[in-house]
């Protein structure tokens, strides 16, 4: 059924309360679709339906959860091609990254938590020697230590990456054995509804899964504050994500939170320029610089920050511009025309503060979509809001620093602490620099991943790990088990 006939509620297509909106295409401004306006009261029908499955889903086998997230993953990979269409066209991306980072990403997390479904969830603990006491007799007693489900997961995802966001939080979820309500994010959400669709087909019980779709917060609060729901994963701004942490902690429901980000890439000037620029120049415009891993602050070493300030202003500058269906295309638009002009006033303010334009920041001459090229700032100090707050969007500021002491302080002078970056050809030093930084993931002389190492943040780019087998712990509660020998 087309993700346009309604909801996704206990494993049935519901028409919404509130009508339906329009998901517009960022690159035209032509509408893609129309997504489901959820009430209230539905969101909660959506809550109470992973409710009553999550006992029988948690009680099923392992091996038959592995199964049906193993031919979810296939099912999603068969139609790869209407997919990826899809995604780019609400998203914004490029076919290669639509196809590719969205799509392809999305079912090989299906196919990866098809393996977490297995692995062990016990792990034996020491005997421990215990003298008579007042508790009760001695003696050698075992212990187990048991990765349980957490129950109902809240999963409240993201516009940059409408498919592999939503089934990082889903698969690892449902590997664990809970259910699941997916709250998209609203400029994006049709794809969730192909993938809801995959997982019926591969044969996931009614309920476990189920899709709520609104053009506001008003869905998103609904399932945050719903009585059946146990635990949220957020993925989003800051700000949002702080109000969801107000409701969680009234009453103690689990959290896992991926926020905002402001990575600062370190170049020393023994680094290989060559590869630091493409690093950050990749990164920063990658999905017009909308990814909060992007080494948005780069800090470079006074030896070198005249020639980095030079070659990544000259790599800004040669990036294609335009309608991501047209080939060629490398940096398309932002992923509405309010975030366009919030990017172009952070540029703006920019050059308030003192800070020089030397590349980008401007309009491009297009009849139709959101976008802004590249920008690089330079002539930047700590204390502008261009270097402090989140933009979200293709801009990098660059600022000098003399020697590893005042490089790394720079650095840690922020609010967020996701993903950090260091360049040099020292490599003891670069490694000794990683370990000073405030910051859940470094990178040394790459912005490359390695898909097993947790991710999440410091400060305020976030609450908990995923990625890997961290999601499975991060999607499960321990329980201790202990029996007298």
């Amino acid at each position: 059924m087309p993700a346009e006939d309604g909801l996704f509620i206990g494993g049935e297509w519901v028409a919404p309360e509130g009508g339906y909106y329009d998901v517009v295409n960022p690159a035209t401004e032509e509408v893609v679709g129309r997504a489901p306006e959820a009430g209230a009261a539905q969101v909660l029908e959506a809550t109470a339906a992973a409710r009553a499955a999550q006992p029988g889903w948690a009680a099923t086998r392992v091996e038959e959860r592995a199964a049906i997230l193993e031919r979810a993953g296939r099912i999603i990979l068969r139609e790869i091609g209407p997919h990826a269409d899809l995604a780019r066209a609400e998203s914004g991306a490029t076919p290669a990254t639509a196809r590719g980072m969205q799509v392809g990403v999305a079912a090989a997390r299906f196919l990866r938590y098809a393996r977490g479904a297995l692995e062990p969830t016990e792990t034996a603990l020491l005997p421990q020697v215990n003298e008579a006491s007042a508790m009760g007799a001695g003696g050698v007693f075992g212990a187990l230590a048991i990765r349980q489900p957490v129950g109902v997961v809240t999963c409240i995802t993201s516009y940059n990456n409408p498919w592999a966001n939503p089934a990082g939080k889903v698969a690892p979820a449902l590997a664990m054995g809970n259910t699941v309500v997916v709250k998209p994010a609203p400029q994006d959400p049709l794809s969730v509804f192909r993938m809801a669709a995959a997982l019926t087909e591969a044969g996931l019980p009614p309920g476990v899964v189920n899709v709520v779709t609104g053009s506001g917060a008003a869905a998103g609060e609904a399932a945050v504050s719903s009585p059946d729901t146990d635990m949220v994963s957020f993925t989003g701004s800051t700000a949002v994500g702080q109000r969801i942490a107000e409701v969680c902690g009234r009453d103690m429901k689990r959290q896992l939170m991926e926020l905002g980000g402001k990575g600062a890439a370190l170049v020393f000037d023994d680094a290989d320029l060559a590869s630091a620029v493409a690093g950050i120049g990749t990164t920063f415009t990658f999905y017009s610089g909308q990814i909060c891993t992007a080494p948005t602050r780069v800090l470079a070493q006074r030896g070198v920050y005249a020639q980095l300030v030079e070659r990544l202003s000259a790599y800004a500058g040669r990036l294609t511009v335009g309608d991501p269906a047209e080939r060629g295309t490398v940096v398309g638009p932002v992923i509405s025309a309010a975030h366009r002009d919030r990017v172009e006033a952070y540029v703006a303010l920019g050059r308030k503060e003192g800070a020089t334009l030397v590349a980008g920041g401007e309009r491009p001459l297009l009849d139709r979509g959101f976008y802004v090229a590249p920008a690089v700032l330079a002539d930047c100090a700590p204390d502008m809001r261009v270097v402090r707050e989140e933009i979200f969007g293709p801009v990098v500021v660059v600022l000098p620093f003399d020697d590893e002491e005042e490089g790394v302080a720079l650095a840690n002078d922020s609010d967020y602490g996701l993903i950090d970056y260091v360049w040099s050809a020292d490599v003891p030093r670069a490694f000794r620099v990683a370990r000073r930084l405030r910051a859940g993931g470094v990178g040394i002389n790459t912005v490359g991943r390695n898909m097993e190492a947790p991710f999440g943040g410091f400060k305020r780019s976030g609450v908990g790990r995923d990625v890997g087998s961290y999601a499975l712990h991060a999607y499960s509660e321990l329980q201790s088990v202990v029996w007298p020998g």
